[in-house]
């Protein structure tokens, strides 16, 4: 995929010196997630996971708006039911769920190459939740995150209520969760949600600066670096340090691991291959 752009489900792929560049294109929509661009971004982050060239993703969108939640006009591709059962039965809503947003969320997660949010405007909804999945956030000036639910008398979906307690803690998650108000970026920032507010025009040059210095990074060490982190807080302290140690002595098989020692010892810059 290096140096070519490939467009479907008006979701646009770019992969260039080893940065996956995903872009959401529905501008006239505000970039709302329809069923199509959620399973081809899935499917591009197992992908990027794989893919040895790829070294870091970074996910924004055009237009005024990162991505304003699912589109709830498109089709859901509800199962069909035999003669006399309603059109919709107990048990498919959260299984829509769990294979449409969590599984979006999650693919962020687990994802084992970086993923750095450009967040250009309004995050709302799962929209919101898809930057917030990423380990890295840069906002434009202008962005907002709603948490927007509440306004649609819902319950969050797209696993919300476990990431915003973990970035914000339980006070301020109940907060933005419970009123629906709408977070600018500066706000955002100053509650840990976003790493750094920019300028709109340096947003992109910005992320640019970012994955270059990922790209060129041990990819693997910061793929276990990233898990982790992820689960840190779910896990207690002896497997905690269990894994960590584990984590250690594979990473140690790795080209990058040994280059990186080989390179303090000889007092050189390390020249990483991402394996």
């Amino acid at each position: 995929m290096s140096g070519d752009t490939a467009v479907e489900a008006q979701l646009t792929a770019r992969e260039e010196g080893g940065v996956l560049w995903l872009t959401l294109d529905r501008p006239e929509a505000g970039n709302a997630l329809t069923p199509a661009q959620r399973d081809r971004l899935v499917g591009l982050l197992q992908e990027a996971s794989a893919r040895v060239a790829t070294r870091v993703v970074v996910l924004t969108a055009t237009g005024r708006h990162f991505c304003t939640g699912a589109d709830l006009r498109a089709s859901q591709g509800t199962p069909t039911h035999p003669d006399g059962v309603p059109e919709r039965v107990v048990g498919d809503i959260g299984r829509v769920i769990a294979t449409g947003a969590q599984r979006l969320v999650s693919a962020v997660l687990d994802c084992e190459k970086p993923v750095i949010a450009a967040v250009n405007g309004t995050a709302a909804g799962i929209g919101a939740h898809l930057a917030l999945a990423c380990d890295l956030v840069l906002a434009a000036e202008g962005a907002r995150f709603v948490e927007v639910f509440v306004r649609r008398g819902l319950v969050p979906d797209g696993g919300g209520a476990w990431l915003l307690p973990r970035l914000v803690g339980l006070q301020r998650a109940k907060e933005l969760m419970f009123l629906g108000d709408a977070l600018s970026a500066a706000d955002a920032e100053r509650y840990g949600l976003v790493n750094r507010v920019v300028p709109a025009d340096d947003l992109v040059a910005e992320a640019t600066v970012w994955a270059t210095r990922l790209a060129a990074g041990p990819t693997r060490a910061l793929a276990a670096t990233k898990a982790l982190l992820n689960r840190s807080l779910d896990t207690d302290r002896s497997s905690a340090f269990r894994e960590e140690a584990l984590a250690q002595e594979l990473n140690m098989a790795t080209h990058d691991a040994n280059e990186g020692v080989a390179a303090f010892v000889e007092r050189r810059d390390p020249a990483y291959r991402g394996w």
